[in-house]
């Protein structure tokens, strides 16, 4: 039978990634934590992680014990705090996935200083657009941009991200400005090939009803701030979230364009795992970045 400190040494060493800082954390040598995994691994009867110089990658049976062992670790943790008082739950390590634009923008600065608010506690933040999967990828929080459909997430809302269309006034000189989403036809539309609802498709309101446009350009990016660039060099139109904009806006170096008539706003959400109760630190993890938003919500 797996003895429960070892299943919560294993989550530890999956989540920093290695055995050394595992070691580190706990005051122990490596060679311990080592003997304790391949206790466990023998107790299991099969390979939890497979170990190379430069990285550790879970079996299948080890991606599948590992989300237990989050649990055994977290409910651990949970009873510690219930008798020692939540001072002492202030310390660990949380993984966290942002989009790109909403790190860059805020949340690189807003959890550095969260960390330096909380040393004991470490943060790993990933920036990835994409949808990824917080219980298979093992991930304590995720900040997403989008529509929740996952009944297996629970989802807090922090602000809505409206999108605008912009060019740079060079642009506008030289092709004239729209005046109805029509008129988006004659133009070159600068592709964001990030978006979940088909990067082409332009969406517009009428009559309160959304509708899309499908629009044409000779230039695509999955990358935000290319695209930006690309705008402020006066190559096209872009559509954007507005916050990746917004100083451009305020200073004239680009235009917004059909305000009135651009109809797509997405939410912003802090997402975890159903079956999981946030701990005090995910917790004070997300007001944190919460009030760190809502500093700059004139930007969305």
């Amino acid at each position: 039978m797996p003895k429960t400190d070892d299943l919560v040494l294993f989550a530890q060493v999956i989540d920093l990634g290695s055995f050394s800082k595992a070691a580190e954390i706990n005051g122990l040598a490596n060679s311990v934590v080592s003997k304790r995994i391949g206790r466990l691994e023998k107790a299991l009867g099969t390979t939890l992680i497979y170990r190379t110089t430069r990285r550790l990658t879970l079996s299948e049976v080890g991606q599948v014990l590992y989300q237990q062992a989050k649990l055994v670790a977290q409910a651990s943790q949970e009873a510690f705090d219930a008798v020692s008082g939540f001072s002492q739950s202030l310390q660990g390590h949380i993984r966290i996935s942002v989009p790109t634009i909403s790190g860059e923008l805020v949340l690189a600065q807003a959890i550095a200083e969260f960390c330096d608010l909380h040393p004991a506690i470490s943060v790993d933040m990933s920036l990835d657009n994409r949808f990824v999967d917080l219980i298979k990828e093992g991930y304590d929080l995720v900040i997403r941009t989008g529509h929740l459909e996952d009944s297996n997430l629970i989802g807090r809302h922090i602000l809505d991200s409206r999108w605008v269309i912009c060019a740079a006034p060079k642009y506008i000189s030289r092709h004239g400005k729209p005046q109805v989403p029509d008129d988006l036809l004659s133009h070159n539309c600068l592709i964001y090939s990030y978006q979940e609802s088909g990067a082409r498709d332009w969406l517009f309101t009428q009559d309160s009803k959304v509708y899309p446009l499908r629009i044409n350009g000779n230039f695509s990016t999955d990358n935000a701030a290319a695209l930006r660039k690309a705008a402020l060099a006066g190559h096209g139109l872009a559509y954007v979230p507005r916050c990746l904009v917004y100083p451009d806006l305020q200073k004239g170096s680009l235009v917004e364009l059909l305000p009135q008539q651009v109809g797509k706003v997405l939410g912003i959400y802090a997402v975890y795992p159903y079956s999981r109760q946030p701990s005090l630190k995910i917790k004070l993890l997300f007001e944190h970045i919460r009030s760190r938003y809502m500093d700059i919500s004139h930007y969305f």
